[in-house]
């Protein structure tokens, strides 16, 4: 199968600006009627006409005549009997009246003729008006009015067409309503909302024919005549739906205007009299204005389509003189907004158009002169026609017929039975700024040397406008007129594209039929048919084909253009459903001209479409430029022609409200069969002949110097035509997408849409269908529901699916097709009963979703996931959405935005998030397999597998970022220890992978314990102990330093040659759990005052939230909060040695121990209590436990209170605080030996010798006990034996207690040691 890619946006947006900008163009290049004519932009009069010779170049052309039917005519021309005849367009027919009968002739079948005899007087009148709502029933679509001397009929009739042709069959209804008259009516006219109006014959009074609703068959009661208001009216015609105008008779030079009230009631507004001077006024000394033949013989209403600035009205003269009505207030519009409901306006004329007056006669228009042949595209320029030998003089018009621009008028001609046709029409290339040439005596030399055109070619400039000039003509025709009607056709629906003027024929031309007129004559009706620009080119180019002559191409190029006639040569060699061919083309049907004349066509195009430039432009004080392009007219004029083509699509709606709520085609799909025909014709053209966008070797542009500047203006130029070209088959296909949803039911393949989809296709217009990424979206969805229409039909995807690559591959890409032959095998697995068939049928869907996933849709994703785990399909259920999730990232930016951290304000988050919804569907998936096996009412194996299976294919997947999602999933499900066990891949990745949070490092520790890396687990330990971003409080930060310390000393020797790192580590650590403990004592310490309020508080609640160092711990707790005990404990700690620090503690805690008033025994007691217990704790810390310092103070107690306290008192207490009895002793023995004060006092050594003497011989009792600290053979006896001696020596003699003591020791050492 052909691959079929979607073309890229940007190159569809900007071809789609380039149609909008020759939408712009066309809407512009042709001015208003009243930009024309009105004051200030336009004279009071004109009479400027372009008149040719020669019949090709004429505006209209008599295209057939169609003869009275023989029995009808041999009838009609009997001298016995009364006849009249008219036009009915209405109902395709001309009524001939023969004394009382009526027939009516079928003009489009040719001899058909229907008839009414039901009635005895002799018909004079008849006309087809609509009849009023909910009057008649609903098959009567128009009235037929039959006016005879004595009274007025109505007919129902209903028309239908005739399927295969363009005829239509017409049933008569009787509906018994008729009225009497006193006077024989005529010109009858009716509203659309059913008010029927007619001028009296003899009275020329204005009547309306009031008829309403009854219980009769036809609902209808008897009508009644209401004469209005008595004055002399002709020719009725509606102004606007409630406003009428006349024409008195006689002297028809007056102009009455009525407001239709209401329903029988009109109001007069006013009478235009002395049109006769007003017209003199703006035409003075004008022939064509003068008493005796200004009469008005027809007024024809402007549409406001062809006039938006105020032209309502147009009435004819008798001698070919136009005068131009507007309403008076200039600031008038047919805007609902501008005008006041309901107001009618009094008009004004504004302009005088005198006739013509160089009009050749019928008898001098022939086919051109033979040119001599030329070859060479440099011809001067021919010299003007000359002037009509035989002048024709407009005088004598009866009939006229206005039709957008176009006027037809009759009068007799110079022999009998010939009548004289004045057909006038817009000169465009007069009045519109179509980019022609801007010099007069231009040589022609396209190949070589590019024409000049002026840079505002499409420029609408102020009031500086060309006068109205038109193109003017004279046809005989036999017979002698009766009327004259513009051919009904059907008109495109208005656009909400940028609209051309209705007379701007040339954006027209390609898009519509050519505009016919019908004049009815005693001989039979005359088909005369408006000569397009288009036409006008046909001609020329066939004449150049056929005799050689390239001037009248020049010529018409000059006159239209390069880029208007390089759009019409390229509609006229790939042809167009609306090139004139004759009577025989079939409407719709693509018309071509003969291949000879189509090839010269093509050549013309290139070579008239010369090449592109490139112009550079600086900018001002400096040296930087730019370059663009200006492209060739063959660029210009594809785009062009390709605007025109879809013009009446590109900017409207696909769809409209329709009947039961649902929607439907707001184009008719014949007019997008025709448009879908014309760009196929274009496109098929294109392709045939590549070059035309291409230099050709021999251009001499090629050897100039400015080469470089010459490619890059062939290349943007080609590059835009490439962009042209991608659009222009998106658009053919775009049309088929629409057609074929047509032909599935439009409103109710949407009806099955999503609400977002809905809104979105309901909202869309053809351009964004086409261009947009919604029209992608939208499309795509668009088709999901068609294909599942198709398979609850039970139909292949393969049928329809080849119909949509076939009409319309772009919206349907391979990719599509394989996406639902994916779903189709699901279907077929469903429907299957044999399990090996299943998995066949799974499988290969398996691969063709997972092959298209990158157009997969999520909520279809999700949808098929919901199948395969309904079917037990685990590899289904979990390979399809992580093959989508690389699918919806293809280049890893949501990846990357996820290994960076997911920072905010991140464009990548839209990437991260489609992955993540695919990972959904997997956990989704899972949890589903994990939910059949609980449920489950008897152990199921298969349901196991399928489980267990699922996880396998989960687990083995690459995706770095679903195993991250998978492992938070299972976590949360409380699987952690399960997940520990497998210990998969991307497991530790996860773990460690910011932000830090609790759940994942407790599991990342113990998958370091469980892997054999205790450094490692203690690292995260520590990690998570210190972490400041996860709320712990302070006894779990110990815990977590604990198992790092216990972690750390389990760390191998030799385990990565990391063993001088670890033991740092493990000092670290070790230091930490000491300050931490430490932390925790200042934290209970102050626990009591916590909830303390204000700044106290925070902060006592603070070391329960946080690590702190051993600094902080001081300077901000200890000290401000007057912790001694704390403080010591810092000091022993962090091993900080500082007098000037611990000294001053330990005085505050002798301090605090004294109580005011106590005796010496308490105070004693308080010592003991306070320093006991801290000396176990601290001792031998010298910088929270200064031995010495505290000896001194404790002996200074003592010997301050020694009366008081027992002997040896000292050397007891310290011996409580854990120091050894030698520790005791050298301390106590320094104090004696020290002489200074106040051991320079007999009494203090006296003391103090006392206290050595008691603690030996404690030592002694002590080493003497069994399992005593103080081991026996450690006793230093020699030492103690001679200090004894010295002591014993330096005693004094009153001391006898002591030396008992002393000589007890002496006796001990002997005995023992």
């Amino acid at each position: 199968m052909t691959q079929t890619r979607l073309p890229p946006l940007d190159a569809l947006t900007s071809a789609s600006r380039v149609l909008h900008d020759f939408f712009l163009k066309d809407a512009q290049i042709i001015p208003d009627a009243g930009d024309l004519l009105l004051p200030p932009a336009g004279p009071p009069s004109s009479a400027s006409y372009t008149v040719f010779p020669d019949d090709y170049r004429v505006p209209f052309q008599k295209r057939r005549l169609l003869g009275i039917p023989d029995a009808l005519f041999q009838y009609y021309n009997t001298t016995s009997v009364t006849s009249h005849m008219g036009l009915l367009p209405e109902i395709d027919r001309v009524w001939i009246s023969i004394d009382h009968k009526l027939f009516l002739w079928d003009y489009i079948h040719g001899q058909d003729i229907s008839s009414f005899v039901d009635q005895p007087d002799v018909i004079t009148h008849v006309a087809v008006v609509s009849p009023k709502p909910a009057v008649f029933v609903d098959e009567i679509s128009s009235l037929m009015v039959l006016c005879t001397p004595v009274s007025v009929l109505l007919i129902g009739l209903a028309t239908s067409p005739v399927p295969g042709s363009s005829r239509k069959d017409i049933k008569m209804f009787a509906t018994d309503m008729s009225v009497s008259t006193d006077v024989e009516m005529s010109s009858v006219v009716g509203t659309l909302h059913g008010r029927i109006f007619m001028a009296g014959s003899q009275d020329g009074c204005l009547y309306e024919l009031h008829y309403q609703q009854s219980e009769s068959l036809f609902r209808a009661s008897f009508p009644a005549f209401l004469p209005l208001n008595q004055t002399t009216a002709l020719f009725p015609s509606f102004l606007t739906t409630n406003a009428i105008v006349c024409i008195h008779f006689p002297p028809r030079t007056l102009v009455s205007l009525y407001h239709l009230v209401s329903e029988k009631t009109v109001q007069h507004v006013q009478t235009l009299a002395n049109l006769y001077k007003s017209a003199q006024e703006k035409a003075p000394a004008s022939p064509a204005i003068n008493p005796s033949n200004f009469q008005i013989i027809a007024l024809h209403v402007v549409d406001p389509a062809e006039s938006r600035v105020g032209v309502q009205l147009i009435a004819v003269t008798m001698n070919g003189a136009r005068l131009y009505f507007s309403p008076v207030s200039p600031g008038f519009s047919y805007a609902p907004t501008m005008n006041q409901p309901g107001a009618v306006r009094p008009l004004q004329l504004i302009h005088v158009r005198l006739p013509p007056s160089n009009l050749f006669h019928p008898d001098e228009l022939a086919r051109p002169s033979s040119r001599a042949p030329s070859t060479s595209y440099i011809v001067a320029r021919v010299a003007p026609p000359p002037p009509p030998s035989r002048p024709l003089v407009v005088s004598g018009l009866e009939n006229s017929c206005y039709q957008d621009g176009l006027t037809i008028s009759a009068q007799p001609g110079d022999t009998d039975g010939t009548d004289f046709l004045l057909c006038t029409s817009p000169d465009l290339t007069r009045i519109g700024t179509l980019g022609q040439v801007s010099t007069s005596t231009q040589q022609y030399i396209a190949t070589s040397q590019p024409t000049t055109y002026t840079a505002s070619s499409y420029a609408t400039n102020g009031n500086q406008r060309p006068p109205l000039t038109e193109y003017a003509t004279v046809l005989a025709i036999p017979g002698r007129t009766w009327a004259m009607a513009s051919v009904p056709r059907p008109s495109l629906p208005s656009s909400i594209a940028p609209s051309p003027a209705v007379i701007n024929e040339l954006a027209l031309q390609f898009s519509e039929p050519p505009r016919q007129f019908m004049i009815l004559t005693n001989v039979g009706l005359t088909l005369l048919v408006k000569r397009r620009a288009l036409d006008y080119l046909r001609a020329v180019v066939e004449e150049a084909q056929s005799e050689s002559s390239l001037q009248p191409i020049i010529e018409f190029r000059d006159n239209f253009g390069r880029d208007q006639t390089c759009a019409m040569l390229l509609g006229l060699a790939c042809g167009n459903t609306f090139m004139d061919t004759g009577d025989h083309s079939t409407p719709g049907t693509l018309c071509t001209v003969s291949p000879d004349v189509a090839n010269l066509a093509k050549q013309v195009f290139y070579d008239f479409g010369e090449r592109p430039i490139w112009t550079e432009r600086v900018t001002y004080g400096t040296s930087e430029s730019a370059g663009s392009a200006i492209f060739s007219g063959r660029r210009e004029g594809f785009a062009m022609y390709f605007a025109r083509l879809v013009r009446p699509l590109w900017k409207d709606k696909i769809t409209k409200p329709g009947v039961f709520g649902l929607q439907e085609l707001n184009v008719d799909d014949n007019l997008l069969v025709t448009v879908q025909k014309n760009l196929y014709a274009l496109k098929e053209f294109l392709d045939k002949n590549p070059h035309l966008f291409h230099s050709t070797p021999g251009d001499p542009a090629a050897s100039r110097n400015t080469v470089g500047h010459e490619q890059e203006a062939w290349k943007a130029e080609q590059n835009s035509v490439a962009q042209l070209q991608v659009l222009l088959t998106r658009t053919i296909e775009a049309i088929s997408f629409v057609l074929l949803l047509s032909d599935y039911r439009l409103g109710e393949l949407i009806a099955q849409c999503d609400a977002e989809t809905q809104k979105l296709v309901i909202a869309m217009t053809y351009e964004e269908l086409i261009t947009s990424q919604n029209g992608i979206n939208a499309s795509r969805a668009l088709v999901n529901v068609v294909i599942d229409q198709q398979i609850g039909q039970q139909i292949s995807v393969d049928t329809i699916s080849e119909v949509l690559q076939q009409r319309c591959g772009s919206f349907c890409s391979t990719d599509d097709v394989m996406l639902y032959k994916a779903r189709e095998n699901v279907r077929k697995a469903i429907e299957s009963r044999n399990s090996a068939d299943r998995q066949n049928w799974l499988a290969e869907s398996l691969r063709l979703f997972v092959k298209g996933a990158r157009i997969l849709e999520f909520e279809k994703i999700r949808e098929v996931c919901d199948e395969y785990r309904e079917l037990g399909y685990a590899k289904g259920a979990i390979e399809l959405p992580l093959s989508c999730a690389q699918a919806v990232d293809p280049d890893n930016v949501g990846l990357e935005y996820w290994l960076s951290g997911c920072p905010p304000n991140d464009d990548r988050v839209t990437f991260f998030k489609k992955r993540t919804d695919c990972y959904q569907l997997v956990l989704r998936s899972l949890d589903a397999f994990e939910e059949k096996v609980s449920c489950a009412q008897t152990p199921a194996e298969d349901l196991d597998t399928v489980r267990n299976h699922a996880y396998t294919l989960a687990f083995s997947s690459e995706d770095e970022m679903f195993h991250s999602t998978l492992y938070d999933w299972l976590i949360d499900k409380g699987l952690a220890d399960e997940l520990l066990a497998l210990r998969p891949q991307y497991l530790e990745a996860h773990l460690r992978r910011e932000p830090v949070t609790l759940p994942k490092y407790q599991l990342l520790w113990q998958f370091y314990v469980k892997d054999g890396q205790p450094l490692r687990a203690a690292e995260i330990l520590a990690i998570l102990a210190e972490s400041t971003d996860i709320d712990l409080d302070l006894s779990t930060r110990i815990e977590y330093l604990t198992l790092a310390v216990g972690n750390a000393k389990s760390h191998p020797v030799t385990a990565n040659g990391r063993h001088e790192t670890a033991i740092a580590f493990l000092t670290d650590l070790e230091e930490k759990l000491d300050v931490a403990q430490v932390q925790l004592e200042v934290y209970h310490a102050l626990l009591p005052h916590a909830g303390n309020p204000g700044e106290e508080g925070y902060r006592i609640r603070q070391l329960n939230k946080k690590l702190f160092t051993v600094s902080e711990l001081y300077q901000s707790y200890a000290e401000p909060f007057d912790l001694p005990v704390m403080k010591l404990l810092i000091l022993h700690v962090s091993e900080h040695r500082d007098e000037h620090i611990v000294r001053p503690i330990w005085d505050r805690i002798f301090e605090d121990a004294l109580e005011k008033d106590a005796d010496a025994q308490t105070h004693a007691d308080h010592i003991i209590t306070s320093v006991v217990p801290l000396g176990k704790r601290f001792y031998p810390s010298e910088s929270a436990f200064p031995l010495r310092y505290i000896a001194t103070l404790l002996v200074s107690f003592s010997l301050r209170n020694r009366a008081q306290l027992p002997k040896g008192w000292t050397p007891r207490v310290l011996v409580q605080c854990g120091v050894p009895h030698t520790e005791i002793w050298d301390v106590l023995h320094d104090m004696y030996e020290s002489h200074v004060p106040p051991f320079n006092h007999q009494a203090s050594v006296q003391a103090t010798s006392t206290d050595i003497a008691i603690l030996l011989s404690d030592w002694l009792e002590e080493a003497k006990r069994p399992q005593s600290s103080a081991v026996h053979a450690e006793l230093p006896a020699g030492r103690i034996d001679a200090a004894v001696g010295q002591y014993l020596a330096e005693l004094d003699s009153s001391n006898t207690e002591t030396r008992v003591i002393y000589e007890g020791i002496k006796r001990q050492l002997r005995q023992n040691w």
